[in-house]
This record gives structure tokens, sequence and C-alpha cells, in this order.
């Protein structure tokens, strides 16, 4: 989907397919370096990194593999709840892994603080994040981010993977989502 296909959607666009993209390129290249002769795992996070794992999947020059976990910390609002629910687990073995996780989106950043404890307590080797987009503002918990793609204002995004209420995921941009459209 195109912005042009929702644009009374959206108050602006933050970034196009092409800066997202490049931006992924980017990290890939710094992961590349980081993990030259490793073997990492992939961890994406459902349902929101869908887009972003693939294509940053995709872009890798060096071997890694993929699992997917779903963790939910959204009731049925815009903000987080701060209970972390596992609605699917991962597949893989984590110890004596080199575990990346990949993320669309950090807010308040409790989801991520409490899925890094997790992963750590499974005997990974290593766990780094690599989120796509970041909203300092709306930080409650200092997580540490070691692939960084955009720091964002702190709106409400959709798009390339990003959500309301299930819908705009497959927006090839990102773009802050009009307030008539959730008010």
């Amino acid at each position: 989907m195109d912005t042009s296909d929702i644009e009374g959607d959206l108050s602006s666009i933050l970034y196009t397919e092409e800066q997202i993209h490049q931006k992924i390129a980017e990290v890939a290249r710094l992961v590349e370096r980081d993990y030259a002769g490793r073997d990492p795992l992939l961890v994406g996070v459902l349902k929101g990194a869908v887009m972003v794992m693939a294509d940053f999947a995709r872009e890798l020059r060096i071997p890694a593999t993929m699992d997917w976990m779903a963790v939910s910390s959204y009731g049925s609002g815009t903000k987080s709840s701060g209970v972390v629910r596992i609605l699917k687990d991962l597949d893989s073995d984590l110890h004596g892994r080199d575990v990346i996780i990949v993320e669309d989106i950090i807010d308040s950043g409790l989801t991520l603080s409490w899925l890094l404890g997790n992963l750590r307590g499974r005997g990974a080797a290593s766990v780094e994040i690599f989120a796509l987009l970041r909203k300092p503002e709306a930080a409650t918990v200092e997580v540490d981010v070691k692939y960084a793609g955009f720091e964002i204002p702190n709106e409400f995004v959709v798009g390339y993977g990003l959500d309301y209420d299930e819908r705009y995921r497959n927006l090839r941009a990102i773009g802050i989502l009009a307030p008539h459209v959730y008010s």
C-alpha cells in the first residue's frame, strides 16, 4: 500500500520506503562487521517487526538464522500496560547463541527490557537489539540499543509493520496517524 492510498489517514510521512531500506542497509553493514565469522540468531518480535526482519535478513551478507517471538504489553488502547505476556515462544535453543532482537519500534522500553532479561536468562552468549524506530520522549525504562534506525517524535506511527487496530501494516512508508482515525 502506498501513502496515496490512505493520505487522509496520515498527518505526515516520516520516512519513505527508500529511506527505510537505506537505513536497514546501513545497520546490516554494521552487523556484518560486528558478527563476522559468527552465525547470529535474529529474533523478530511479532507482528510489527515482520517487514523489518524480512528486509534486514535479506540485506545481510553473513549467515544468520531466524526465529520469532510474540510478546504483548498492550491492552486495547495505544499505551503499554507494562505487563508482558508471551503469546508465541521461540523454537530455538538460545544457549551459547549470539542473539539480535529485531524490533520495529521502542516506545516505553518496558517490553524490550523484559525481553532482554528473558533471553539473557536462557543462556544466550550475547543479546543485542536492532530497533528501526525509537521514541526517546516516550521511554520510561532505559534500554541499551546497539543498532538504532531512526529517532521519532512521540506520535502514533503506522506503516512498515506498525499498525493501528491491525490496519496499515502493509504501508510501504512510515507515517504519523491522524488523530481523527483513532479518537
